[in-house]
């Protein structure tokens, strides 16, 4: 999802009538409302996965199944970007944990810094060409088993910032996984294949998706490589 617009406050129009500023009085009350922060992240990634040899593990406690059916799915259902803190909503806490010198305005949107996408290797530095990923698709929870979820936990899984469920990648490489499962999409990047085998299999331990056989069979192979 691309960051929304926003309108910063026009300090002039809410200025006392008939007040006068100098210049330097201005300036300052102006900077005041373009407050800008440098975020310096703890982590530059999402939160370290399980270990490979407790990704096999959790893969094999989940339920198998077939996948179920799309009927009924809308990504409204996962409401999402939720408030995080402040004026900072979900994607836009992601784009400053994941990216570096990220310089955020007053509304917390991104106005520049670099993003690594794990995904495919390449670094942006526009906030506009990096999408957040939902490391389950949306879509892939409704078929193994969140269609029957509340409303919150839906919003929990699309907003959690604890488990390894969201990333900062490249716009278009997202757009290309879709919903699609490690049967049928891998991030072409060989040296993350192992790290997102293990965010996958603990997303979907610990909110209680089943797989299909295929792609358990998928994340089983890869995970035996790592």
């Amino acid at each position: 999802m691309r960051p929304t617009s926003r309108r910063t406050p026009d300090f002039y129009a809410r200025r006392p009538r008939g007040a006068t500023l100098t210049a330097a009085a201005a300036t300052a009350a102006t900077l005041a409302l373009l407050t800008t922060v440098t975020a310096t992240p703890a982590q530059a990634s999402p939160p370290t996965p399980i270990a490979a040899s407790t990704a096999r593990t959790y893969l094999s406690e989940l339920t198998v199944k077939a996948e179920g059916s799309s009927d009924g799915y809308s990504r409204d259902k996962f409401p999402h970007w939720i408030t995080q803190s402040g004026a900072c909503d979900t994607r836009e806490t992601v784009l400053k944990r994941d990216g570096k010198n990220v310089v955020t305005n007053s509304s917390c949107a991104a106005t520049s810094g670099s993003w690594y996408s794990e995904y495919d290797g390449a670094t942006w530095t526009a906030a506009a060409d990096v999408d957040i990923d939902h490391v389950i698709p949306l879509s892939e929870a409704w078929k193994s088993g969140a269609s029957g979820w509340t409303t919150a936990k839906r919003q929990a899984l699309a907003n959690d910032l604890t488990r390894p469920q969201l990333i900062a990648v490249t716009d278009n490489v997202n757009q290309s996984k879709g919903d699609q499962d490690p049967a049928e999409w891998m991030p072409s990047r060989t040296a993350y294949k192992c790290t997102y085998l293990r965010m996958w299999v603990q997303v979907k331990h610990y909110y209680d998706l089943s797989v299909d056989s295929a792609e358990k069979s998928a994340v089983q192979s890869g995970l035996s490589g790592c």
